[in-house]
């Protein structure tokens, strides 16, 4: 018996992955990314237009990022009480890369990633609402510990509770997101550059590493294969 696929449906980051003909994304913290090298403003403008032409897109339009070099489309659900994936952006996804290869453009999914800033707090309550002022940002899902930027550009920010104060360690570091199969050269890379692993105890979903000053960062990776994988 054939199972009925429900859109709206939400969905995790391996479900996502294990969808065939999804090769060309890549599941961030902020949604399934793609990124489609144009080589011209022209033909990322042309791509664009394929994608704005697709039937039935509704509210579930993609967020895209043109740029004379390539675009980049991303793929999320933003509503009272919910930030993610559903079933929908995975036909929707299939349809974008089909467009994509109609016009002869490649995708390249090492140049997908994400940043969000995370800012220790012993009261998350309390310090929340100054920096939704400050940001002129809004709740994410009515999560009570992060804040996104509403026009979806800017990086968002997720309040990590903390238990007591840390002496001597930031409070604010990066979250660096990137493909599941890109994290491990990431983490490499900075490592080579003069940082160092601070622990890798969630690995391969996130490792934490330090400049060699201390200051803290995280890579992290959604949807990796195996019973780590979220």
């Amino acid at each position: 018996m054939t199972r009925t696929v429900d859109e709206d449906e939400r969905i995790r980051p391996t479900h996502f992955h294990g969808s065939a003909g999804l090769e060309d994304w890549r599941v961030l913290g902020e949604g399934a990314c793609a990124y489609f090298r144009t080589g011209s403003f022209t033909a990322g403008a042309r791509l664009v237009r394929a994608i704005g032409e697709l039937p039935g897109l509704g509210e579930d339009a993609p967020d895209v990022d043109l740029r004379p070099e390539g675009v980049t489309v991303r793929l999320i659900t933003l509503t009272d009480d919910y930030y993610g994936l559903t079933e929908r952006h995975v036909t929707l996804a299939r349809e974008i890369s089909a467009a994509a290869r109609g016009l002869g453009i490649a995708a390249d999914p090492s140049a997908v990633q994400t940043v969000q800033i995370t800012v220790d707090a012993l009261a998350t309550p309390a310090v929340l609402p100054f920096w939704r002022a400050l940001l002129g940002y809004q709740e994410r899902a009515h999560s009570g510990e992060d804040l996104v930027d509403p026009g979806r550009r800017g990086a968002p920010f997720w309040f990590q509770e903390m238990d007591a104060p840390r002496p001597q360690r930031n409070r604010v570091h990066v979250d660096v997101w990137v493909p599941y199969d890109q994290a491990e050269a990431r983490v490499a890379a900075a490592i080579a550059a003069g940082g160092r692993l601070v622990s890798d105890a969630d690995a391969p979903a996130n490792y934490v590493l330090a400049d060699p000053e201390g200051n803290e960062a995280c890579v992290g990776a959604a949807g990796c294969p195996g019973p780590e994988a979220g």
